[in-house]
């Protein structure tokens, strides 16, 4: 009889986990600046799923010579929503969504969501700065204003303006501004997904993991490099509390537009910076960084100098600076899946 009611009790067990997994759908926030953004081109896409020698590294997002949309993964970019297919980057380009999303929508039996926070340009040492960081130091800020207003005086006085001069209240304002409109992209995004996205309709989603590729930014200036390794911590502590999920997995691409070269001196202060993470004990099993400098597309590493001498042989594997990781969807792919790969094993794991 006891072993009949320990059966009977995991039977129910098991039938509530199917039926609290079938109910709920897994939420992955993919942050960062441009390269989060995504900048490969459209139109290479095109043609390297078409041409031979590299048509098979996407022949799993196409059918009948067109690019299949995946009605199991939805995204939403800022204002661009729907199933996940080309096209979730800059206009007219794509970037890791691509890949991470094909990996985990095949990993998954529920549909799956993301949701892309990426502006260009912005650092996480200002506009990325996690609450718990507070502000810089009043020295660091009266410094950051003096050159605000010098730069507003110079430029008045060459183009014959009048524009007024920051304040004190302009430059606090702009630290955690990014910050601050992630969370209210994904607060907005989750309230509404019944009806963005119809066939997530009467389930409730679940953050599962944050994605993080981001860092060119903060090889500028005096204290950005020196303070990435501690802002990146107090982001994955505040997200984490934000959405109550204390171990919440997160993937960081360490900057890698190096590719097979040696990073500059301040580009290696942010990639320490970052690849210090999987050091930080209360990190173990739940934060991973990987080196995306080793999956350069080394084609286009080759031929994006003098690019302009052979413009023709170029665009058939890149489509932007170095900075941009020449554009290649060879490469934004290879990251988003290494990315994924990492994400959905920590998740096993945990």
């Amino acid at each position: 009889m006891a072993s009949l009611r320990i059966l009977l009790a995991s039977a129910l067990a098991c039938c509530w986990l199917q039926t609290t997994a079938a109910d709920t759908y897994p939420v992955f926030i993919l942050a960062g600046q441009s390269n989060m953004e995504g900048k490969a081109d459209n139109a290479l896409l095109e043609h390297q799923a078409s041409d031979p020698p590299t048509a098979e590294l996407f022949a799993h997002w196409r059918q009948d010579g067109k690019w299949i949309e995946r009605d199991d993964v939805s995204i939403k970019f800022l204002n661009r929503q729907g199933p996940l297919t080309i096209g979730y980057g800059s206009p007219n380009k794509t970037g890791l969504e691509l890949e991470f999303g094909y990996a985990v929508g095949e990993h998954y039996q529920q549909p799956v969501l993301l949701i892309k926070t990426a502006w260009g340009g912005h650092s996480l040492y200002q506009k990325f700065r996690p609450p718990s960081a507070g502000l810089p130091s009043d020295e660091a800020l009266e410094k950051e204003l003096a050159q605000a207003q010098q730069r507003v005086r110079n430029n008045n006085e060459k183009r014959n303006r009048n524009d007024p001069l920051p304040t004190m209240e302009e430059i606090k304002a702009e630290y955690g501004v990014s910050y601050r409109n992630m969370m209210q992209e994904v607060d907005s995004t989750l309230k509404n997904a019944d009806t963005l996205f119809p066939a997530l309709k009467g389930k409730t989603p679940e953050i599962a993991g944050f994605v993080w590729f981001q860092g060119f930014n903060d090889m500028f200036g005096d204290d950005a490099p020196g303070e990435y390794a501690q802002n990146m911590k107090l982001l994955i502590q505040d997200v984490r509390k934000a959405w109550n999920k204390p171990n919440l997995p997160v993937v960081i691409g360490a900057l890698g537009q190096n590719g097979s070269a040696e990073p500059s001196e301040r580009m290696k202060q942010v990639q320490d910076a970052q690849l210090s993470m999987n050091d930080v004990p209360e990190f173990a099993g739940n934060v991973k960084t990987i080196r995306t400098d080793v999956l350069v597309d080394k084609k286009a590493e080759e031929l994006i100098d003098g690019w302009q001498d052979h413009v023709e042989e170029w665009k058939k594997v890149g489509s932007d600076r170095a900075y941009h990781y020449y554009g290649s969807p060879i490469w934004y792919g290879r990251i988003g899946k290494a990315l994924a790969a990492e994400m959905l094993k920590m998740q096993q794991e945990q």
